[in-house]
């Protein structure tokens, strides 16, 4: 396997007597698409938190590229990034001005940043709309131009968070697209959080399940499909999967963080 890029080693974060995240061990390989599985409230978000340096761990530790993101949380961001459930950017400023801003708060000078710019407002599908305000952009252009920040910025890991809650089909599927073609195309590491099973199933090589704060599988679909069913995944969906875990962890399950 490829050097992993995100680890973790008995990760914890806790609130007062709350545990979001309980000892979340993982790696995530270079190169890959890696889907974080689980409901709303079982600790994605605070796990990705934790893992760009915005959130401090309570116990356990994490690198990423080698970094703790605790300790180094600056050099983390260089050379990771980060699309968040609800993107913001400044909503009187173009698509274009908005990136060319993202490419000078990073040390770009404008004639070099711009080929990078006007290529990612290509790959997403935006060349279009590049002089377009961005309060006048639907949330699928908005997610396609959170997108095209992370390709100007050309991380070597991207963490999305819920990238296609609330959008529409047709967007949905332009955004798994993207997703797919930062891997194999743009040779990034996507960390995908989602709760949406069969999007992930769509564009992920391997998958994490997590349940009120705790990993309980990790691995390829097949490889998931043979170890709680029995069976080879093309007779079963992803979801179909999920919830043999889910429904062999209820009993222990409680509330947890985000």
């Amino acid at each position: 396997m490829a050097e992993p890029v995100v680890q973790t080693i008995e990760l914890t974060k806790r609130y007062g007597a709350q545990v979001a995240v309980d000892r979340l061990t993982l790696e995530v390989c270079e190169g890959e698409v890696f889907g974080f599985l689980g409901p709303n409230g079982a600790g994605k978000t605070t796990t990705i938190l934790m893992l760009l340096g915005l959130s401090e761990p309570s116990s356990g530790t994490a690198r990423v590229c080698g970094l703790d993101p605790t300790r180094a949380p600056v050099p983390v961001k260089r050379l990771v990034g980060y699309l968040p459930e609800n993107v913001g950017f400044y909503e009187d400023m173009t698509g274009y001005d908005n990136l060319q801003y993202v490419t000078r708060l990073n040390g770009v000078r404008d004639r070099d940043a711009r080929p990078r710019i006007e290529g990612a407002l290509e790959t997403v599908g935006l060349a279009g709309e590049r002089r377009k305000r961005v309060g006048a952009y639907s949330k699928g252009m908005r997610q396609r131009l959170g997108i095209a920040e992370v390709l100007v910025r050309q991380p070597r890991v991207v963490f999305l968070d819920e990238p296609t809650v609330g959008l529409d089909p047709d967007a949905t599927q332009r955004m798994l697209e993207l997703i797919r073609s930062l891997s194999r195309d743009q040779g990034m590491t996507v960390f995908l959080s989602s709760h949406l099973l069969d999007q992930v199933q769509r564009v992920s090589d391997r998958v994490g399940i997590m349940l009120a704060g705790r990993l309980v599988a990790a691995g390829s679909i097949d490889e998931l499909a043979r170890r709680s069913l029995g069976v080879d995944q093309a007779r079963y969906t992803l979801e179909e999967i999920f919830m043999r875990y889910f429904r062999q962890e209820q009993p222990a399950a409680a509330p947890a963080g985000r």
